[in-house]
């Protein structure tokens, strides 16, 4: 198949598109602008609905309806706007709907910048909104995965019934690549049987909700998610282990962020320095089990985690470590991206020190 140079927020748009999206609703904020001006242009020509909503919080009950109609439907937004979206997240997921939200991350707190950043990770894997629940969350770190992991996105939101945030930041928005829209692997998608489609008299009509005024039968179905969410971590838990079965020190990254760790890397072991990189593809569920492996072994002396933030992921990285080596950390924040050089002066550190 022939690839495209292409803008990341743009592919994302297009990704969706091929992906059977239908729906869009959002309200524009940099770094993400050209995903809805994409969307604005395509969706009306291909027989679906772009709406500028008035805000971000309509835009987000927006999608919950396209959702429990059984539409695919897809919102971006970035760190701010996803904010402001957070109860009407909750509420998708109280309902059990699939969508896709998209976030190109920009620095933080308040209004901050429109600089690439990652100091949305707490907020995307801890929930976020409020009540016991979790999103599925993608973290791609090449304009590629962009592509891949937005079509799989929408397969895997129906298959689990459960929202999916696809992470990217405003450097991976912004910059541009060849891709190629590739669909991903065929899977057996349910029935949406559940979905407000009109009953015509032939069957009872679907109720879609998130209000459970008993609470026995609310906190049933709060563990009924969360069977679905043991599933999910069985199932989708997704990763990338580079260079690391010799290594003395392992970073662990994603993202952007990733893609200098390779760079990091390649200066190490010109320096005879051996360091491996564990990368997580799915920031939730978090890829524990690979961190805990290369945890209990000799040769590796320590971890260090790099992130665009002041040190979110790195107590998901404790935690796989479960206090077997020590975890440094190593970030820049505000809109500032770690260069290699900051970084390699840290791995020298701590190889002195250990």
């Amino acid at each position: 198949m022939e690839k495209v140079l292409m803008k990341g927020n743009e592919a994302i748009a297009e990704a969706a598109i091929q992906a059977g999206c239908k729906y869009f609703f959002g309200y524009p904020i940099t770094p993400q602008n050209e995903i809805p001006a994409y969307m604005a242009k395509k969706l009306p020509k291909i027989g679906g609905i772009f709406l500028q909503a008035e805000s971000e919080v309509a835009a987000i009950n927006m999608v919950y309806g396209a959702a429990g109609a059984g539409a695919r439907v897809m919102t971006s937004s970035s760190s701010p706007g996803i904010s402001l979206k957070q109860e009407g997240i909750s509420y998708i997921a109280g309902a059990a709907l699939p969508c896709v939200i998209v976030n190109i991350v920009r620095g933080g707190p308040g209004l901050g910048g429109i600089q690439p950043a990652q100091s949305d990770y707490f907020q995307s894997v801890k929930g976020g909104g409020h009540g016991d629940y979790h999103l599925i969350v993608y973290a791609p770190s090449t304009l590629q995965e962009m592509v891949s992991l937005t079509m799989e996105a929408f397969d895997v939101a129906d298959i689990y019934r459960n929202p999916v945030m696809v992470l990217g930041d405003g450097m991976l928005g912004q910059m541009m690549e060849p891709v190629e829209f590739v669909k991903p692997p065929v899977r057996e998608l349910p029935n949406k049987d559940w979905a407000t489609t009109g009953c015509d008299g032939i069957r009872k009509p679907n109720v879609i909700n998130s209000l459970y005024i008993d609470p026995e039968e609310l906190e049933k179905e709060v563990n009924k998610t969360y069977e679905k969410y043991k599933l999910i971590k069985e199932k989708e838990t997704r990763y990338e282990i580079y260079n690391c079965d010799e290594a003395e020190i392992i970073v662990v990254a994603y993202g952007t962020t990733s893609r200098i760790i390779k760079s990091v890397i390649e200066n190490a072991n010109e320096e005879g320095i051996k360091v491996g990189l564990i990368r997580p593809i799915t920031i939730w569920p978090f890829p524990y089990e690979p961190i805990e492996k290369y945890a209990n072994k000799d040769n590796v002396k320590g971890f260090l985690t790099v992130e665009m933030s002041m040190g979110q992921m790195v107590e998901d990285v404790k935690l796989g470590v479960n206090g077997k080596k020590e975890v440094f950390f190593h970030g820049r924040t505000g809109g500032m991206v770690p260069t290699p050089d900051d970084i390699m002066n840290e791995i020298r550190r701590i190889v002195r020190e250990g």
